[in-house]
């Protein structure tokens, strides 16, 4: 029975099909609006842009027009004539066959200042200045034309200029007036031909059109042409698009084309759309400035047939809509059945041993699948539950051993920081009788140094393992001088606890290829612990040389100085085949086939170790007595990091131990070298290192037994 506040499976998945189809087909639709509207506005854009160039190029083919046709009118016969009937005459025909639309054509008297000649009344359309051409014609610049060219702006916006008939509306703008010198037949200065030109027509532009309506503003910042005549002849800083406006003038004079968007340019709240370029400026007085040219349309030209897309879109959301209900109905019922009849099962069926089969017919293979993983489920539960509490109880040891391990790490640091403090404190201080209690106590202070030093360097090296950066540098060497400087490193702890130590003969060369100095802290770990974990009785220390078959060698090793690198943990598998010992037999070094390896054994009487325990031991931080190791001090790490130092060298360590208080064997082996290698050349030793090791051969001394 449904609680109050629940829903159906069903009704559910129904809701969220539609909730999230819905929405993306919205979003679909919309981004599809959006594209096509971007799109027809940067098409407008684009058009704009190339409008306002050929609004530029117009201008200036109309100037270049008017400019010739006003030099070759200039130099016409009928001008230098002295019959002012002749003069009306030609000028009545140049307006005529001018190209463009002319308003006015006057030839006025340069020294009278009075018209000659007029086609537009009797006012004088520009005020002539003598002083704007030379009196003669032979003192024309022959790089410059004498053409003299002048806007006529309204002194107030609804003002227009001239009388011309033919200028009706205020459609034509930009008027220029085109001035040139007329010289007799002498080549004296005469007259003044004035022609008087609008440059742009201006009008609203139509639905779909995307040329737009011209504006010429001059690099002052003056509208010269606007579709509102009112403007015309303002600045732009009087506009409330300045901002814009100001950045296409800046922008045009760098000689960028591009569009923007007004608001404010044609009526207060219409948006649009601008496309802009530059073009010289064609007035004589303005030689090295530039006019604006801007093509504007508005915002519903540019983007013309879009309340079709809008209708469209519609129309396809409204069908898409309808399809997506009636397809999310088909799969909700589809993918729910299947479901209802599984919770039927399980509301029928409480018994977890029923004989009675799940459904499986199901259209749907991940449903009858399930229905599978339902019978299975039970005993996958339980087998995960052993083995999230093996691995509880296994997270706990590890907690445990980690906890233990700072404990001891922490009073093995503090310990000898102590006893440093104390030492210097002592010294410093004055409280020494004489010299050699001050030594006394500084040699106290470097042991205890010392030995928080290798505490340090053995906390490091299990960093380095644990990260796998641990190294090796191999070279061939002479295992005996290892042991012999390992034997004379503890004499003084084993007699100061009054040991016997026991030791095989020494004499013999035993080539293998180690890291010195690896090699030597490993002895040192292994000798050290029998020490430390020994009261009373003996350590003994004896060397074996046995062959061995190696099937699946796990370390490559190369001649001189070079690195070994572990290839695997698993344990080689040896067939011992003698057991030849080096107290025993005089076994000659150099008889020593490449299979051989010598095993170092390092036995002790001391406390001994639990067999059960013997397994955990080369594991970092593991001490199988917090007790034992606190009285005796450590951390549980050289073990690990001797086990994986042999490794690295291609060697291998263990540990036995029969039970508390019956001591601990153990055995450090290695593969043996040929002998030739550690004189030759391969093994990289100077000659005075070879005949260092001839003369500790000859020289040995004899180190069987140390007692107190």
């Amino acid at each position: 029975m449904a609680k109050p506040g629940q829903s159906s499976f069903r009704r559910i998945l129904l809701s969220r099909l539609l909730l999230l189809s819905v929405p993306v087909l919205l979003l679909g639709v919309y981004v599809t609006y959006r594209k096509a509207r971007s799109t027809l506005l940067e098409t407008a854009r684009q058009n704009l842009i190339e409008s306002a160039v050929r609004k530029g190029q117009n201008i200036q083919q109309a100037v270049d027009t008017l400019k010739a046709n006003l030099e070759i009118a200039r130099e016409s016969v009928e001008l230098q004539s002295p019959s002012p009937g002749a003069d009306q005459e030609f000028i009545d025909q140049l307006a005529q066959q001018l190209p463009t639309l002319i308003e006015c054509v006057q030839l006025s008297d340069i020294q009278t200042r009075k018209l000659v000649a007029s086609t537009c009344g009797n006012q004088a359309i520009a005020q002539k200045q003598p002083t704007l051409w030379p009196w003669q014609r032979s003192l024309l610049p022959r790089n410059r034309s004498p053409i003299y060219v002048t806007a006529l702006l309204p002194q107030k916006p609804s003002t227009t200029v001239g009388t011309n008939p033919k200028r009706t509306d205020s459609t034509h703008q930009l008027p220029l007036v085109f001035s040139a010198p007329v010289y007799n037949a002498e080549g004296q200065l005469r007259y003044a031909l004035s022609i008087q030109s609008s440059l742009v027509h201006s009008q609203p532009t139509k639905r779909r059109s995307l040329s737009g309506y011209p504006v010429v503003i001059n690099q002052e910042g003056t509208i010269l042409s606007h579709i509102d005549p009112t403007r015309i002849g303002r600045s732009i800083v009087q506009e409330k698009d300045r901002g814009a406006l100001k950045e296409v003038l800046s922008q045009s004079l760098d000689g960028q084309q591009d569009s923007l968007h007004l608001f404010s340019f044609e009526r207060e709240g219409v948006e649009l759309v601008a496309g802009y370029t530059a073009i010289q400026s064609p007035m004589t007085a303005e030689p090295n400035q530039k006019w604006v040219i801007l093509s504007i349309t508005s915002i519903e030209s540019a983007l013309y047939g879009l309340k079709d897309i809008q209708q469209v879109l519609l129309v396809l959301t409204c069908c898409l809509i309808a399809a997506s209900f009636l397809a999310t109905l088909y799969v909700a019922r589809d993918l729910a059945r299947p479901l209802e009849k599984l919770r039927d099962y399980a509301l029928h069926e409480s018994d977890l041993h029923s004989t009675d089969r799940i459904p499986r017919n199901f259209k749907i293979r991940e449903f009858n699948q399930l229905s599978d993983a339902f019978e299975g489920m039970i005993t996958r539960l339980r087998a995960w539950a052993e083995e999230l509490e093996t691995a509880w109880k296994e997270a706990q040891t590890a907690n445990q051993l980690k906890n233990e391990f700072l404990a001891n790490t922490s009073h093995e640091l503090r310990t000898p920081l102590n006893g440093i403090i104390g030492c210097l404190r002592l010294v410093r201080d004055g409280f020494c009788d004489d010299r050699e209690e001050e030594l006394d106590f500084l040699q106290r202070a470097d042991d205890a140094a010392i030995h928080l030093l290798g505490i340090i360097n053995d906390v490091l090296d299990i960093a380095k393992i644990e990260a796998g950066k641990l190294t090796v540098e191999t070279e061939p060497l002479d295992l005996r001088k290892i042991l012999n400087e390992v034997i004379n490193l503890q004499a003084v702890p084993i007699q100061q606890k009054g040991l016997e130590f026991h030791t095989t003969d020494l004499d013999k060369v035993i080539p293998v290829r180690a890291d010195p100095a690896k090699l030597k802290q490993v002895l040192l770990n292994v000798v050290g612990n029998a020490v430390k974990f020994t009261d009373s009785g003996n350590i003994t220390i004896n060397t074996r040389i046995e062959a061995f078959a190696e099937t699946s060698p796990e370390v490559s090793l190369n001649n001189g100085n070079d690195r070994g690198e572990i290839a695997g943990s698993k344990e080689k598998k040896r067939e011992r085949l003698s057991l030849p010992s080096t107290g025993d037999a005089s076994t000659d070094s150099t008889s020593v086939t490449p299979s051989s390896r010598v095993v170092v054994t390092v036995k002790d009487t001391g406390i001994g170790i639990d067999p059960t325990q013997q397994p955990k031991l080369f594991r970092p931080f593991v001490m199988v007595d917090g007790t034992t190791t606190r009285k005796c001090g450590g951390t549980g790490l050289g073990l690990a990091i001797s086990r994986n130092l042999m490794s690295l060298m291609g060697g291998n360590i263990t540990l036995s131990s029969d039970g508390d208080g019956h001591g601990t064997k153990v055995e450090i082996s290695l593969p043996i070298i040929e002998h030739s290698l550690l004189f030759s050349g391969d093994s990289q030793l100077s000659n005075d290192v070879a005949q260092m090791f001839e003369s500790a051969d000859n020289n040995a001394e004899d180190s069987n037994v140390i007692s107190q």
